[in-house]
């Protein structure tokens, strides 16, 4: 009786996987009669006042949507974003940094004429100001740039072609095209990006793409990582080509997480979020010339401040809390410290070291405080620190013990683990789900440990570090 009843069983799911194939095949040849019948009746009603205009949005759809160029060029244009970013935001993020520390000074100087006690002093300057001067100098000059280039790229009518070219890897990994649009708005904010899914008009496939969402590298990361990368990557490279280097290793940490959101897509469409892919039947618009000032300008106002504003609001109370974790001691050890010696055999398993599993605890609220809470934590300064450039941050981290595994494993961590808490609070608003919250969290962070631990076992096994 077991064996009829496999027997059974197997058929039946054979029969149900023909049905499932027999069912897309229908819909595929529905939607492309549709599309034919619509083409027709468009060539005999509708007149061009500038053919030639069409002619080059055909041409120009013959190589962008290709499935052989399609995608070399995308990865071209996501690059040279990257790499406009990288050696952009360099300088002004250094002036504004400067401006800050200026003003740092006369504030302190403040509150030394009226005699404010040193705590004041910490929790409001070290604490509060520090981290919000080192959020808005790290965020804004890339924001500035990032954002201004991709709605230039939308206004320009590239990013329809990206979604149509994603479509059919998110179609086959059980998600939807509308996924590459708001895993491109993750670049820039993962909690602007849950947002943006209310587009995807399937309850199922929207749930695949939140809990996704976070394989993207967001603003609050990048910095971590273009650090990482110019500091550790790109040793033995000719100068001139540092920014070229780094930005290729970003390429691969981007590729890296594309893979890793088209695999969880694939796993959690095949259980718990079983169902059948809906068609993404998306017209094409026209290229345009942008309007190149007035683009820059909404961007600027509509992405890049109100992003930073989230954070800065978000980031201010935990550079109050850091400040007060490094200053309050039990024994001779501040708490910091004690947190950091209590991480460290398990973050020691991962590659990383106990400063590092606790900045990354700690900058739960916002992700661009990581940085500053690990430098406070290595220099034991018990307040939010900054240093005068990259060399003086890499030998902080090379007396630390770092190697080139330590960078790239902090580097994937940053990349794979959970979503920052503006983020976790946005898919709380709108899953309405406790659950889905949870994953949201458990996923990413499952992903990240398993991984470092494996890079970092495997790396030590054959005596690479």
């Amino acid at each position: 009786m077991d064996n009829q009843a496999s027997i059974t069983n197997n058929a039946f799911r054979q029969l149900r996987q023909k049905a499932n194939a027999a069912n897309s095949d229908i819909r595929d040849q529905l939607v492309s009669d549709i599309y034919a019948n619509a083409h027709e009746l468009c060539a005999d009603v509708v007149t061009y006042k500038d053919r030639n205009q069409l002619m080059r949005t055909y041409r120009l759809d013959r190589i962008l949507t290709s499935p052989i160029w399609g995608f070399p060029i995308m990865l071209l244009m996501l690059g040279t974003v990257f790499w406009l970013t990288i050696a952009g935001a360099n300088v002004p993020s250094a002036m504004i940094a400067s401006f800050f520390g200026w003003i740092e000074g006369y504030l302190t100087a403040g509150f030394e004429a009226v005699h404010a006690p040193d705590w004041l002093h910490g929790i409001l300057i070290l604490g509060f100001f520090r981290g919000t001067s080192w959020v808005v100098s790290v965020m804004l000059p890339p924001m500035a740039i990032f954002f201004p280039a991709f709605a230039l790229l939308e206004n320009f009518g590239y990013l329809p072609r990206v979604a149509f070219n994603m479509d059919r890897l998110f179609k086959k990994s059980g998600g939807h095209g509308k996924q590459a649009l708001t895993m491109s708005m993750g670049f820039g904010c993962n909690a602007a990006a849950i947002m943006s899914t209310r587009i995807i008009e399937s309850p199922r496939e929207r749930m695949l793409a939140i809990l996704t969402n976070n394989f993207v590298p967001c603003n609050g990361r990048w910095p971590t990582l273009i650090l990482l990368a110019s500091l550790f990557m790109t040793v033995g490279v000719a100068s001139q080509f540092h920014t070229l280097t780094t930005a290729l290793i970003l390429m691969g940490m981007v590729l890296l997480g594309i893979v890793v959101t088209l695999t969880v897509s694939w796993v959690m469409s095949r259980t718990a979020l079983k169902g059948v892919p809906t068609h993404y039947t998306l017209e094409l618009p026209p290229y345009r010339k942008p309007l190149i000032m007035k683009t820059i300008l909404i961007a600027s106002k509509d992405k890049s401040w109100s992003v930073l504003k989230r954070a800065v609001v978000v980031a201010a109370p935990a550079g109050i809390i850091t400040w007060i974790l490094g200053n309050v001691y039990v024994g001779d050890t501040s708490v910091l410290n004690h947190m950091a010696a209590f991480f460290d055999p398990f973050a020691h398993m991962l590659g990383l070291d106990g400063f590092i599993l606790m900045a990354f605890i700690l900058g739960l609220p916002a992700n661009e405080i990581v940085l500053p809470i690990l430098l406070m934590g290595y220099l034991s300064s018990g307040a939010m620190v900054d240093v005068e450039g990259l060399s003086d941050i890499k030998d902080i981290f090379l007396n630390q013990g770092w190697t080139w595994l330590t960078a790239l494993n902090m580097m994937l961590f940053s990349l794979l683990h959970y979503p920052c808490g503006t983020t976790l609070i946005n898919i709380y608003k709108e899953t309405r789900s406790p659950k889905w919250t949870f994953l949201s969290f458990l996923i990413p962070t499952g992903i990240a440990i398993a991984v470092t631990f494996v890079v970092a076992q495997v790396a030590r096994a054959l005596g690479w570090a």
